[in-house]
Order: structure tokens, then sequence, then C-alpha cells
């Protein structure tokens, strides 16, 4: 995880919440990381992250079976055409009975699926070069939202 942490800490304007105990954050989210497009530092109020890593299961998204020791998942929004791309399926249809604890490949994410997110756990040999360049296209994403928002030029 810290290599994939150091990649996407590498990209101009990213900002990354990581809760940990005592900062106020519910336990639930501690060790987990957020990534937003935020050159100014702050959260945008108006944004998702366009990332996440989370280290355990949570009430409602226990599928990807977290729980173990040296399990994580990074959660990417690719958005609706890439997400068709890369697992043959319509977003909005939902996704085809499959097992989302399978590490080191890239499937629909287990809640998020229909909002255009996937989900690899624990990415490797097979993955590890693709999640970058998933992660790096969702920054980028995310930088032309905030432009557009902000009347800029994307």
């Amino acid at each position: 995880m810290e290599e994939l942490l150091e990649a996407v800490r590498a990209f101009d304007g990213v900002h990354e919440l990581a809760p940990a105990e005592g900062d106020g954050t519910p336990e639930t989210v501690w060790g987990d990381h957020f990534f937003y497009y935020a050159p100014d530092g702050t959260v945008p109020a108006r944004a998702q992250p366009y990332a996440t890593i989370v280290t355990k299961d949570q009430p409602g998204d226990a599928l990807s079976d977290l729980g173990p020791d040296g399990r994580w998942r990074v959660n990417i929004h690719v958005g609706r055409a890439r997400y068709t791309e890369l697992t043959g399926e319509d977003p909005g249809s939902g996704s085809a009975a499959r097992d989302f604890s399978a590490a080191d490949v890239v499937l629909p994410h287990p809640v998020y699926g229909t909002l255009g997110w996937v989900a690899v756990v624990n990415p490797g040999e097979r993955t590890g070069a693709a999640v970058v360049a998933l992660l790096r296209e969702a920054h980028e994403d995310a930088r032309r939202r905030a432009a557009r928002r902000a009347g800029g030029v994307p």
C-alpha cells in the first residue's frame, strides 16, 4: 500500500485525508485514505473523493473480505464509459455475480459500481500499474471538474 500511496501523493494538487485515532473521526475510518483534487489543501465543499483506500469492511460493504490482516482495497471513480471498458458491464445495470474478495483483479465496486466506481483488493503484479494509471486518470478528471466549477478552462 505504501508504494501506491507514494504514487498518488506525487500527483499535482492532491489532498489526502488519512483519518487516525485522536483526530475526531470515527474509528471505522482510521487507517483509510481519501483523495481529492484540492491544490489549496482544503477538501472541496461540493466534491466527493475521486479515490479511496479502505482497510476494513464497513456495514453494508463487506463483500471484499477486508477483515484478515494485510487485506485492503483501492476504490477509484472511473466514470461510466471507462467502467464499461474495464468490466464489460453497463454501470446502470448492476454487476454480475462475482467474488468481490478476489485479490489483484479490477472489479466493479461492490457497493458503488453503479456510480462508475471500480475496486481492486490488494493490487499487485497483475493490476499495480493499471491501478496507478486509473488513479492518475481519476485525479485529472477531478482537476477538470474543479476547473469547470471555478469557471476556468478544463
